[in-house]
């Protein structure tokens, strides 16, 4: 059976100045561990790649190599190319396409928390906040002049936002086309 491709969404790396990991040393544990055809975008723990495992045997095999490498642990969320041309293809409509007038994001969801528990913990706020749920993902629009008063951030302060990862649309969209055309 040939080896299936990958995005590993790293939680939580090289944001603010905490948790500081090169894409050199992602690489080379990535492949020194085995998988192929490795390659990073930008410098948040983004990890394309090939291997043979579904994408929740990955999730715990990458999340103990890297602990191992790197001597603490890092939530880690898989999402194989067909899931990733799924999110893609099943946005909502328009979403994404007006990047001067909304921030829009997509939450991949780490299971077991499920895409109905996750939407009971959004708040929005009116005419700012927009949220759909997606498979394994929710996409997140906040009006650009007023992101500052999203309340993405009370999400990001609960517990629940230990088992997601963001990531933008543009970056959404780049891994895509990474694991589509390289």
């Amino acid at each position: 059976m040939s080896a299936k491709q990958y995005v590993a969404l790293l939680r939580g790396i090289n944001v603010g100045g905490q948790n500081a990991v090169s894409m050199s040393e992602l690489r080379d544990a990535f492949e020194g561990h085995g998988f192929a055809d490795v390659r990073t975008f930008l410098n948040s723990g983004n990890v394309v790649f090939s291997g043979g495992s579904s994408p929740s045997d990955l999730e715990d095999e990458i999340e103990e190599m890297l602990e191992a490498h790197l001597g603490r642990p890092i939530v880690v969320v898989v999402r194989s190319r067909r899931q990733m041309q799924n999110i893609v293809r099943k946005a909502p409509d328009g979403f994404g396409q007006q990047p001067d007038l909304y921030h829009s994001d997509v939450i991949f969801l780490k299971p077991p928390l499920t895409v109905g528990e996750a939407m009971e913990q959004v708040e929005l706020r009116e005419g700012v906040d927009q949220a759909w749920p997606g498979t394994g993902v929710i996409y997140f629009a906040r009006l650009s002049a007023r992101r500052t008063e999203s309340r993405v951030n009370r999400m990001m302060s609960g517990p629940i936002y230990q088992r997601m990862t963001i990531r933008s649309w543009s970056t959404t969209t780049k891994l895509l086309d990474l694991l589509e055309n390289g």
